[in-house]
This record gives structure tokens, sequence and C-alpha cells, in this order.
């Protein structure tokens, strides 16, 4: 490794720590190894218009505004109601609740944070007025948003998918039964601490409130039915498939249910455009630090060591405290981005199938969103429950172990991966 080299890693380390923002760390440390060796500098220009000028990740904005649109609309609360009116019986019901609708919210935010802060303020606030603890219900909360990213349509698989040459709709089906395990797995958890704790349980509705919390919604439950039937019928791409949903949410919260007023879009528009910029910058800048680790021939190195670990099982076992590690301390997007190119490879080289490589990294850094010391969702629930960010991680810790459960089932289990790729792409 050349001296360069290790000047600029020991420096992106420092400034990892420093709470600088991590496009402006990959900008800088991928400049400076650029000045240092005497690249041309029409390299950075290069790679920077290569990683915004594709097709595929036009998706990411769309499904952004399409979580925007959904959570300001009002359609996250008829949600929750009918989650819980279908659950709500069992003991611990509003727990149940709040792991159903983050499921079905999943398929439309796509994204860990935007279940944390969109549902988390109405599911916190309805646990707390029936008796639950705060802390349980943060660790519910946060530890739930982790499917968001796994059930599809996912804006960190899409992110991943354009970054290795994956096909997205192999991955977006091959985490429906991963989704459903975490989502089982958590559940199970709720009901043990409901049974120790004795937390309530809601009246058995009847069949009209069961079908009126059900009209309401519909419209909402429908927005991933379109989606996916556009996506696997061949009708659009998945690109496409993004505007679609995004118009979709436009038309049922302006028309249908009319809690979005048009005086709202300016602000979703710029909260969308906010969040896709960062989101850009961050494509943009580890693509250019892609190119240094290239060049210096780290990925090639790292490749070789994994790849020399001959013990499938141990191999794999090595790959998960990694990202497990990387996951508490780097921001999914960036270490998707900078290390899917590196361990995506490597994992095939040693059988395991494109899909199930690209879930088993995606599983690993959502982990890490609920995972200290970084773990923003945490802080994120935090902030929503108006509860000390040290009491959200004690609570979440338990609710781990459910999650890594289902960790070592996708990645020592490939027909959980790609069973459903299979049955409706065919055998790769």
């Amino acid at each position: 490794m050349s001296n360069a080299m290790v000047i600029v890693l020991v420096l992106f380390v420092v400034l990892l720590f420093t709470g600088l923002p991590l496009y402006v760390n990959l900008g800088l440390t991928s400049f400076l190894y650029i000045f240092l060796t005497g690249t041309p500098p029409m390299v950075v220009v290069q790679r920077i218009t290569q990683a915004s000028n594709s097709f595929t990740m036009i998706a990411a904005p769309f499904f952004i505004l399409m979580g925007n649109l959904m959570n300001t609309g009002g359609v996250t609360r008829k949600m929750f109601r009918f989650a819980n009116v279908l659950v709500g019986t069992v003991p611990g019901g509003m727990g149940h609740a709040n792991i159903l609708c983050s499921a079905l919210f999943a398929g439309m935010s796509g994204t860990a944070v935007a279940d944390a802060g969109g549902l988390g303020n109405i599911e916190i606030q309805a646990m707390r007025e029936v008796g639950y603890d705060d802390d349980f219900s943060c660790a519910v909360t946060s530890a739930s948003s982790v499917l968001g990213p796994i059930i599809p349509p996912s804006l960190p698989m899409v992110i991943l998918a354009v970054t290795v040459g994956a096909s997205v709709g192999r991955c977006f089906v091959g985490g429906i039964i991963p989704g459903i395990l975490i989502a089982g797995s958590l559940c199970t958890m709720v009901a043990i601490y409901a049974n120790k704790r004795h937390y309530p349980r809601n009246p058995r509705p009847s069949v009209r409130v069961v079908w009126v919390a059900f009209k309401e919604a519909f419209l909402a439950l429908m927005a991933p039915v379109i989606l996916f039937a556009a996506i696997y019928t061949g009708v659009v791409t998945t690109t496409e498939a993004a505007i679609v949903a995004a118009l979709y949410s436009l038309i049922i919260g302006l028309f249908s249910y009319r809690d979005l007023k048009w005086k709202d879009i300016p602000k979703i528009m710029l909260s969308t455009c906010e969040t896709t910029g960062v989101v850009l910058a961050i494509v943009m800048t580890a693509n250019i630090f892609g190119y240094v680790l290239t060049v210096a021939q780290i990925p090639q190195a790292i490749t070789a060591v994994l790849t020399s670990i001959s013990n499938k099982f141990l191999f794999l076992i090595v790959i998960n405290l990694f990202l497990l590690f990387v996951g508490c301390f780097m921001e999914g997007t960036a270490a998707i981005l900078i290390l899917g190119p590196i361990l995506i490879p490597a994992m095939m080289a040693m059988g395991v199938s494109e899909t199930q490589a690209c879930l088993i990294m995606i599983l690993n850094l959502m982990i890490g969103v609920v995972t200290p010391p970084v773990g923003v969702v945490l802080y994120v629930t935090s902030n929503v429950a108006k509860v000390s960010a040290n009491r959200v991680i004690k609570a979440t810790v338990p609710f781990l172990l459910p999650l890594f459960i289902v960790l070592m089932i996708v990645t020592f289990v490939p027909a959980v991966s790609d069973f459903l790729p299979n049955l409706v792409y065919g055998v790769q």
C-alpha cells in the first residue's frame, strides 16, 4: 500500500469520528489522494458524471417522494388503525400492530429512518395512551424499522443493485421471505414481553369496525400491490414503477383521503430534494472514493484475503462480523457504495448467489442503524418519543437477538433469499 493511500485511509477514519458530513469526508480524502498521486483532475468529473448518470437511480427520489406523500397525507394513521384492529386483541396487541404497520409501510417508504420518523410518533403516542412503557414502545418502533429496507421496495436495495450490477427485481422479491421472518421473530419477542409485563389487549372488534378500518386503509394498501403487479408483469421497469407509485400517492392523498393539501406540496418537494441531494452527494463522492481504492488495489487485496478462507462457514461468519462492525459506525448508503463492489463478488466467488449476497449485506447494515454507537434510528426514535437516547438504546438491545437469528438464517439457508426470485424469474 502506498504512503498516499495510508494517509488517505487514516484521514478518512479520523474525519469519520468528527461529525463531518460523510460526503464531505469522502470527497476530501479522494481529492487528497488524487492531488498526492498527480492523477488528472478530469477523473473527478468523469466519476461524478458516471455515478449520477444512471436510469435505475432515478427510482431513488421517487421512492423518497412516495414515502413523504404517504406520511404527510395521513396514510400512516389509517394504516396503524387497521393494523391495530387486526392484531390488537392478542397480548401486547399494539406492539404487534406496530410491527405489522412497519411491514405495511415498508412497501411504501423503503427506508428505516422514514419508518421510525413517519410512523414512530403515531405508534409511540398510541401505545403510551393505553399504558405501554415508553422504553418498550421505543424499542419495538426502532427494531421494526429494519423491515423498511428489507421488504420491497427498498431504497438501499436499489442503490446496492445499481452499484454491483445486480437485478433490482430479484433483490426486491428476495427480500419478501426475510422480511416475514423478521416480523415474525419480533412479534415473538413482543409476546414474551407482553406476557411477562401483562400489557393490555384490545377488545375484540366487531365485523363492522374491521370493515371500516379496512376501507380507510384500502387505497394505501393497494400501493405496494400496484407497484409489484406493474413490475412483475413487465408493464413498467423498477424506475418507472417508482414514478407510478409516487403519482398514485399524490392522487389518493389529494383527492381520496384529502388529508394532503396543495399547500403541503412545496414543503414535501423540498424535503424530497434535500434527502435526494444528500443521497446523490454520497453516491457521487463514494464513486470517486471507490475509484481511489481500486487504483490502490485495496479491493483486490481484501478479496484475496477473504477468498483465502477456504471454509465457507467461517468465510460467511467473518463477512457478517465485518459488516455488523461497519454498520455500527458508517452510514448505510456509503457502506453499500464503498464495500458492495468488494464484498458481493467475494461472496459470489464462494458460491453465494448474487441475491443472497445482496440481502446479507443489506440486513447487516440495517441492523447497524439500530445498533449503538451511531445507530441513527435510535436517535430518531429518541427524538420522536422525547425519551433519552440511553433509555432507548438499553431497551432496544434485547430486540437485536431476533434480528441476529434471522440474519444467520438468511446467511446459511440460501433458499430463504433465492426461492421466490428463482420462482418468479427462473434459476440463474
